[in-house]
């Protein structure tokens, strides 16, 4: 007797932003955060307030850190002499803590091996810089389950702008109509309406502390769980 078919995979390429989504980094990116405001005299910041720092990149995350310890706007600190010196502060000590108190969310490893072997293209599109990319997915053995890793500075642009993801959809010879970006926040339903593919979000990423229905992605999955290939195929179907 025949083993049953497999459910038919609504999409040939997924791509997935990492933090929030993939892996829970807040904690020691916060770590990171507060060891650079130490050692530059400045109080501490709460986990709470890094989370809502979190999506633009490393550069911006560490702007706004200063920008609300300082008591000025963002701008003011980017044209501070002195952000350079701070900045290579705050790259020290990240590069120290990436990967030391960050996990995958839960399903996420499982979500991945199920879909890499239905043949699905898989790509990491983040807003991280690409050292601190490779540290993180190196750190939870997630680094061979991506056919590709797009960090924020693999690219001219990042995220919201979509060329990440047009850049796949050619790379792999892709139609848009089976392309689904899975992400947890604003910046990921934008990039994913500026590309004209489908998007996905999970509801307990980083948002910058607003909750992402107020974004309007294409759908709400509660974990990776929804995205192992027979739930996939069915959450895919029309309505």
């Amino acid at each position: 007797m025949s083993a049953p078919a497999r459910p038919a995979q609504p999409f040939d390429l997924m791509l997935f932003d990492l933090d929030g989504t993939l892996v829970e980094t807040a904690p020691e990116i916060a770590d990171a955060v507060n060891d650079t405001l130490t050692e530059l005299g400045f109080p501490p910041a709460s986990l709470e307030q890094v989370t809502r720092w979190i999506g633009h990149g490393t550069r911006e995350l560490l702007v706004q850190a200063l920008a609300a310890r300082q008591g000025c706007g963002a701008e003011a600190v980017r044209a501070d002499p002195g952000f350079a010196a701070a900045e290579a502060v705050f790259q020290r000590h990240y590069e120290l803590r990436c990967g030391t108190r960050s996990r995958p969310y839960p399903r996420v490893v499982e979500a991945l091996q199920a879909l890499r072997a239905t043949g699905v293209r898989l790509v990491v599109v983040t807003n991280k810089e690409s050292r601190y990319t490779a540290r993180v997915l190196q750190a939870h053995g997630l680094t061979a389950l991506f056919d590709r890793v797009i960090s924020g500075d693999t690219l001219p642009v990042k995220k919201p702008n979509p060329l990440a993801v047009a850049d796949s959809l050619l790379r792999y010879g892709v139609d848009r109509s089976r392309a689904l970006l899975v992400g947890d926040s604003s910046i990921d339903v934008a990039t994913a309406r500026h590309a004209g593919i489908a998007v996905w979000c999970v509801p307990y990423g980083y948002n910058m502390g607003e909750p992402i229905e107020a974004c309007a992605p294409d759908r709400v999955i509660a974990d990776f769980g929804a995205l192992m290939p027979a739930a996939l195929s069915a959450l895919a179907l029309p309505n």
